[in-house]
């Protein structure tokens, strides 16, 4: 990087007011302002130290528009970059063109900056402060002692290795390649997540194809050799409405919580931290090898749901396909891990933990004071579930698992694509590769 050309962060913002900013104090922000809709705020939980993931959505608060104009110096717009100044120190963010809003309010914690455009890309300045290299880089100049700070005059006086426009455009073109791959492939276990979802809540929760043959019409999407699996009509069973044969029952019943895996003190096993735990899809984001120490313990096939506020809430689902076969991994003793009885499907319980009426029943279950509650596991066994015969879940299964077959091929090779990007990532910004070196050594994905 050192030959590159070097230029601080205060000379390449755009020559406007608050092209380097901080958000408003925290008195004129704070939680009692925040509405159902109106300005979207950016929070520290809306940006990542994970490449790729530019901003995140998920869990906006809004404030009203007329305290919203208070804040322009504070106003976040497409293009600009946002920081977290307190906290989680070697994150950022980058508002793009397909942003949810055109424009945002950062936080007390954050700071934005607004590049010339004449100068930098926003794109570069984006995967230049994400690269590892630098994410270190700040974390090491942090200042404070119990909370890590990186402030506005630090940002200002950092200096940034630019290439010419051309170049700097050029690169960012190559690893945004990477990324629209790999949001493609997101958005592709999404769909295949859905329909897997929808398939279990049509057969186990609303019982469509019992219905249909109950009113003399055909289940919707089923072959005729599945359709004949279903009975057609209901009964009662142990007070509630189920369908013929089927048994309605605990959950605990049905779904094992917290089996009982063994791994030795000290053994270098996989380890899944909490805030790689996802509020959507059934992939962690990183996982690392740690010695096992105490914590929860799982294997393929189980499902790894939060069980401490407010990770449940905000939904916290993992379903465990990553580690090697016959390898025990571990994690955060927060997790509840459920793990269906034959002849239920092991993702019989990845569904069950993703499906509304079940998560809000956990979340009523939570005890403890506030800020630590926790769902206590023997509470699970108060939600019933209707239990089918072996020949309609074996169906379930049949039906479902490509779903979760290629969900997990496509995670890997987004891991593979993701791996590709980062590598090539430093060596791009030092200039030690240029962008025809990198073509030459690999097609880049469109």
């Amino acid at each position: 990087m050192n030959e590159l050309n070097s230029i601080h962060v205060k000379d390449l913002a755009a020559d406007v007011p608050a092209s380097l900013a901080t958000g408003p104090f925290g008195s004129q922000i704070g939680s009692r302002f925040f509405r159902e809709c109106g300005v979207p705020v950016l929070r520290g939980s809306n940006l990542s130290a994970e490449i790729g993931i530019r901003l995140n959505e998920n869990g906006l608060v809004f404030i009203d528009e007329d305290l919203a104009k208070t804040f322009g110096r504070s106003t976040a717009r497409r293009g600009d970059l946002v920081f977290t100044c307190w906290g989680t120190i070697d994150q950022v963010g980058l508002i793009t063109g397909d942003s949810r809003f055109d424009r945002y309010i950062v936080s007390n914690k954050q700071m934005k900056l607004t590049p010339d455009p004449r100068k930098a890309s926003s794109l570069y300045l984006y995967y230049y402060f994400s690269s590892p290299a630098v994410r270190k880089e700040i974390v090491a100049n942090g200042i404070g002692t119990s909370v890590p700070g990186f402030n506005l005059g630090q940002l200002k006086a950092w200096h940034v290795p630019l290439p010419s426009l051309c170049k700097q455009e050029q690169i960012a073109s190559v690893l945004g390649s990477f990324d629209k791959q790999i949001s493609l492939l997101e958005r592709q276990n999404a769909t295949l997540e859905a329909a897997a979802r929808a398939v279990f809540r049509s057969w186990f929760v609303d019982f469509d194809p019992v219905r249909a043959k109950l009113d003399g019409r055909r289940p919707h999407g089923l072959d005729d050799a599945t359709a004949a699996l279903f009975p057609d009509g209901f009964e009662h069973n142990n007070g509630e409405l189920v369908p013929h044969g089927w048994r309605q029952m605990p959950m605990s019943e049905a779904v094992e919580v917290n089996p009982k895996r063994s791994l030795k003190k000290k053994r270098a096993a996989t380890y899944l931290e909490m805030r790689n735990v996802p509020t959507a899809g059934h992939r962690p984001t990183a996982v690392a090898t740690r010695a096992f120490t105490s914590g929860t313990k799982f294997v393929n096939g189980d499902t790894l749901m939060a069980r401490i506020t407010p990770c449940l809430e905000n939904g916290k689902t993992a379903y465990v396909d990553f580690l090697r076969d016959g390898e025990v991994g571990w994690g955060s003793t927060e997790f509840l891990v459920l793990r269906p009885k034959p002849p239920l499907p092991t993702f019989f319980g990845y569904l069950l933990a993703r499906d509304p009426e079940f998560r809000q029943f956990a979340i009523q279950q939570m005890t403890g004071s506030s800020g630590r509650q926790r769902v206590p596991a023997d509470s699970l066994s108060g939600y019933r579930i209707a239990v089918p015969d072996e020949d309609v879940a074996e169906a379930f299964g049949r039906r479902c698992q490509p779903y979760f077959d290629l969900i997990r091929a496509n995670s890997e090779e987004s891991a593979t694509l993701a791996e590709l990007r980062d590598a090539l990532l430093p060596k791009l910004l030092s200039g030690e590769l240029t962008v025809p070196d990198v073509e030459a050594l690999t097609e880049a994905p469109e």
